[in-house]
């Protein structure tokens, strides 16, 4: 950073820190506590679509990672694309395993980022719902290195419940990285597993 960037307002960017996505499985705590909101077991990772050899093997090396543990009987991981052209990975694990989950994510933000599609990596999100099955999503950042919460209203089209993300914002203040600029809050319509 120079005094020229310094003087145009220019700020460094953040430098994601995957391992902040290992503090999920105590907001989770909190968010259980706090507001009802469980862990549903289901999280997923957003890129951008990526084509190529590169990213073939990058692929087949998440599906053999995640669909190898053990654990993972009948529960395979999923590939898909949205509405916008970005890939949605969707992995499993039972809804008390929150920490299973957070690996999982983990360790597909890492493979890829370690074989050169950082710069394409969107999001992660972890899923919950309270006792009247209302989402919840945590959103990762990739980018900026911070969380959001995400509550899409079910049955009423592209409409989400501020209200229910600013609680979730105070709530979890302490557990995680809170996006202080709400305009980078961005809606995940229909991302897998929320």
């Amino acid at each position: 950073m120079g005094l020229l960037d310094t003087i145009l307002g220019r700020s460094k960017p953040v430098r994601p820190n995957l391992d902040q996505l290992f503090a999920l499985p105590s907001a989770a705590l909190t968010l259980q506590a706090g507001a009802g909101f469980v862990p549903t077991g289901l999280g997923s990772v957003c890129f951008a679509g990526v084509e190529g050899g590169g990213f073939a093997r990058i692929r087949q090396d998440v599906r053999e990672l995640l669909d190898a543990d053990a654990g993972r009987a009948g529960h395979p991981v999923e590939f898909s694309h949205d509405s916008y052209g970005y890939t949605w990975l969707l992995a499993r694990q039972p809804p008390d395993d929150t920490a299973a989950l957070v690996n999982d994510l983990h360790a597909v933000n890492t493979l890829l980022e370690d074989g050169g599609f950082g710069p394409q990596l969107l999001c992660s999100l972890m899923s919950f719902q309270d006792a009247e099955q209302r989402p919840l999503g945590l959103v990762y950042l990739y980018k900026r290195g911070t969380f959001y919460p995400f509550a899409p209203l079910p049955g009423l089209g592209e409409k989400r419940d501020n209200q229910r993300e600013l609680q979730v914002r105070a709530l979890l203040g302490d557990d995680l990285r809170i996006e202080p600029d709400l305009a980078r809050w961005f809606p995940v319509w229909g991302a897998p597993g929320l």
